[in-house]
């Protein structure tokens, strides 16, 4: 009997050898809005309606993840590097994994909008290029001297388009993107050599987008370690009603196979929501969408984050809360957090 289950380990051993560990999946939330709300009186609470920390909250939802935004020089100080380092602290405290997200703008960056910040508008791409990769290695410096530990750095918030628009719009200057893509990575691993460097897209369902980004870093010979996903049904299915939230799913998870098998990296959903007035439409989508990702990407896929689910002010209505206190949205990471813990 010994011998055989010696025999059965080293199968066991070699098998995983050869295929190699299933990564972990992690589940995580973008509040980067946390301290500004409690600058306006706004506390998150728990089903109770305790006031609860909001990363002590997520936590205690399941999550093991929180993703923080970076902005150059915002007005009132929210998103700078040293509003992050408060809110990191508090990721460190409650033992949580940490994504940085650098804007590389003053304020919102995504696909409609990549301004360039206020400090760097007169500068040629050489001092733009400098700029940048300063900031980020400013940034992640106070974060390491803080004894902050970063897991993911996406360098460039959903950048479809390139950034810093017009300077390095993709379809306008490719080269200039995939430079400050670089300076950008190569920046990164200056401060932080393990930490996994992801460029971030939106629309992960839609295979095209993805192909120019990435032929376009490759052609120039740009780094990256993962790339990142967006997807949000509510907004794509108002543009185009042929789509479904089960097709958009199923397409996100095999496009996602697909990139990993044509770059060589994995992939992570860094952003997703849901209309927070159909709370059960949402917790169903959000289950179905964390099974597909999770069991049946072949391992490519390593988590998913929600954006923004504490928000429930301001005319923002793809959060996960309700009178700050979560909606049974959040049941799905709380469920999700005990198969993946089961499996283990």
């Amino acid at each position: 009997m010994k011998t055989r289950l010696f025999c059965s380990g080293l199968l066991l051993a070699a098998a995983a050898s050869l295929f190699g560990a299933q990564p972990k999946f992690w589940l995580g939330a973008d509040i980067s809005g946390v301290t500004s709300d409690e600058a306006h009186g706004i506390f998150t609470r728990n089903a109770q309606g305790e006031v609860t920390e909001c990363t002590r909250l997520m936590k205690d939802l399941g999550l093991d993840a929180v993703r923080l935004r970076v902005w150059v020089n915002p007005k009132e100080g929210f998103s700078s590097k040293e509003d992050v380092l408060v809110m990191a602290k508090r990721a460190k405290a409650n033992d949580m994994a940490i994504m940085i997200d650098f804007h590389y703008s003053d304020w919102w960056a995504d696909p409609g909008k990549q301004n360039i910040p206020e400090a760097w508008k007169d500068m040629d791409a050489s001092g733009m290029q400098q700029a940048l990769a300063d900031h980020t290695r400013e940034t992640l410096q106070l974060l390491k001297d803080n004894d902050i530990d970063v897991k993911w750095v996406q360098v460039g918030n959903e950048t479809t388009h390139g950034f810093l628009w017009p300077m390095a719009r993709a379809e306008e200057n490719m080269e200039n993107y995939a430079h400050f893509t670089q300076a950008g990575y190569d920046a990164v691993k200056e401060v932080y050599p393990d930490a996994t460097v992801i460029v971030h897209l939106d629309n992960g369902y839609d295979r095209k987008i993805y192909d120019f980004i990435f032929e376009g870093l490759k052609q120039y010979g740009t780094k990256w370690d993962m790339i990142g996903m967006s997807l949000y049904p509510y907004w794509t299915v108002q543009n185009d009603p042929n789509y479904t939230e089960p097709l958009l799913i199923s397409n996100c998870a095999d496009n996602m196979v697909y990139l990993k098998e044509k770059y060589g990296t994995p992939v992570m959903l860094v952003e997703t929501g849901y209309k927070v007035s159909k709370p059960e439409a949402g917790k169903a989508y959000l289950d179905l969408l964390i099974d597909h990702l999770a069991n049946r990407t072949d391992g490519v896929c390593e988590g998913v984050f929600y954006w923004a689910p504490e928000t429930c002010h301001g005319g923002y209505d793809l959060g996960a809360f309700a009178d700050d206190k979560p909606t049974v949205i959040m049941d799905a990471f709380t469920e999700a957090a005990a198969r993946l813990k089961s499996d283990k």
